[in-house]
């Protein structure tokens, strides 16, 4: 029996009655403002709106998308929450943590405490809050060994700290290392580092299974079928690689690097 059922007098198993999410709040970095997903006119569509279809019923479900590309952890606590407690939505999802991974400054205890202060203030503003456990990206993003395994050692230690304080705050907390289909390749953009609009509707489908557990009503469950995008060809990939892609890795990976020889040498010494 799971924390949402009761039992009656009479030995049935009741499920609560449904409550209906009137907002929603999304917060992190450029995978919760959509990258990935793109819209026949410009921007990004993502996770965020359409979890936000999934949630409206006969009203439609306010939505705001606080986050930015390349947001940290940081960030989230001083340049997006306070929008988000005046907001005092019904519901926050909170994508973040890789910008930090990359980092010569990464910081975990640090992040643990702005975490920590996020979701605090998030549940006393009376929201369900919903984070994410991040998957292996080595599995889908092909890297150097040394940068592999020092990006996979600081995953770990994202993790760890998210589920921790998660769990202290009562916050869903969704493991995309076991959502069915995350090392689909379908299921991620030509950088290998922003979810496709497959991805997002994984995610957004997940987010919505969580929060009918908890008693959520979703009225539009999320389709995988891809609809609505912006489908960009093999050229448009290319491009996009060339002028965006690859710079980024350059500069990301030129900052983990340090971190990735301490790796090596730590390794050639045991």
């Amino acid at each position: 029996m799971t924390v949402l059922e009761c039992v009656t007098s009479d030995g049935d198993v009741r499920q609560p009655p449904e409550w209906q999410a009137r907002s929603l709040v999304v917060l992190g970095d450029s995978t919760a403002a959509g990258l990935g997903d793109p819209l026949p006119g410009g921007g990004w569509r993502g996770v965020g709106p359409l979890l936000a279809d999934a949630l409206s019923g006969a009203d439609r479900v306010r939505f705001a998308n606080l986050s930015f590309t390349g947001a940290r952890m940081a960030c989230v606590r001083t340049d997006q929450l306070p929008a988000a407690v005046r907001r005092r939505p019904d519901v926050t999802v909170i994508l973040v943590g890789m910008n930090d991974t990359l980092r010569s400054d990464f910081d975990p205890a640090g992040m643990r405490a702005d975490l920590d202060h996020v979701l605090g203030s998030l549940v006393a503003a009376g929201s369900v809050v919903l984070t994410v456990r991040f998957h292996d990206h080595g599995k889908v993003f092909r890297l150097p060994g040394p940068i592999k395994r020092a990006l996979r050692s600081r995953i770990a230690e994202l993790n760890a700290l998210i589920s921790e304080v998660s769990a202290a705050h009562d916050a869903g907390c969704l493991d995309l290392d076991l959502l069915p289909g995350a090392y689909d390749l379908r299921s991620w953009s030509v950088d290998r580092l922003h979810p496709s609009e497959l991805g997002h509707r994984m995610l957004a489908r997940a987010f919505g299974e969580m929060l009918a557990e908890r008693g959520c009503a979703v009225p539009n469950p999320v389709s995988l079928e891809c609809s609505g995008g912006r489908h960009v060809g093999a050229a448009g990939h290319i491009l996009w690689l060339i002028l965006k892609g690859i710079p980024w890795l350059w500069r990301r990976g030129r900052d983990l690097l340090p971190y990735a020889v301490s790796i090596m040498v730590k390794s050639a010494f045991r």
